[in-house]
């Protein structure tokens, strides 16, 4: 009897080491592309964890630099400091009159991204790939960003104690809002909009991106 029990036992522990593992499926590329608009309201409520912040910093171990050169530096900044930077940044730039973010959708954490040399060409590609990976990173755990240039650089620069220039903002947090992509022709605006509580993001389509 104590046989068959331990023979059974054994086949039923082969049978799960044959099987394949079980994977949640990863998102793909174009799934996390869709996912990664830019949030200009958020859900005050969920507050963002240091560790989700420097998940998302840490792409920049991974992802390409001009020259190599590594220039970047990131400043996270969680719920705590948040209102050092609120006062210092303008969202929706093509909708003035929203004064956005609305009140009690303001984000509470950041990413200052800055450099360690003077701007150029090349500084600005590395910051392109970076902000766009960290959106990226951020989409796939389940949060939402937006990249923020208009800011006051040297107010950010005094409130941080900064070193380093600061080329952009990145808010991160839980959306609060919904966001549409709409295919649009060469020749239609190009400007975001919004209706009915939804905001749309006009995009060209790809025929009318390719050359030749």
């Amino acid at each position: 009897m104590a046989d068959d029990f331990l023979g059974r036992k054994m086949e039923e522990y082969r049978a799960r080491a044959a099987a394949p593992a079980v994977r949640r499926p990863q998102p793909s590329l174009m799934r996390l592309l869709l996912r990664n608009r830019s949030y200009r309201g958020y859900d005050t409520h969920f507050v963002v964890r240091e560790d989700q912040l420097r998940s998302i910093i840490a792409v920049n171990t991974r992802i390409p630099s001009a020259r190599n050169a590594q220039v970047l530096r990131f400043r996270p900044v969680l719920a705590d400091e948040a209102d050092k930077v609120l006062p210092h940044i303008r969202l929706g730039g093509a909708l003035p009159e929203l004064h956005l973010p609305l009140p009690g959708t303001e984000p509470r954490a950041f990413i200052i991204v800055c450099t360690t040399v003077p701007e150029d060409r090349y500084v600005d590609m590395d910051l392109g790939i970076s902000a766009q990976s960290m959106l990226l990173r951020a989409a796939e755990i389940g949060l939402n960003g937006i990249c923020i240039g208009a800011f006051d650089r040297e107010a950010i620069r005094r409130e941080f104690g900064l070193g380093c220039e600061p080329l952009l903002v990145v808010a991160v947090g839980k959306g609060a809002e919904r966001i549409e992509l709409v295919e649009i022709g060469a020749g239609e605006s190009r400007a975001y909009y919004r209706r009915d509580g939804v905001h749309y993001v006009p995009k060209l389509r790809l025929d009318d991106l390719l050359i030749g």
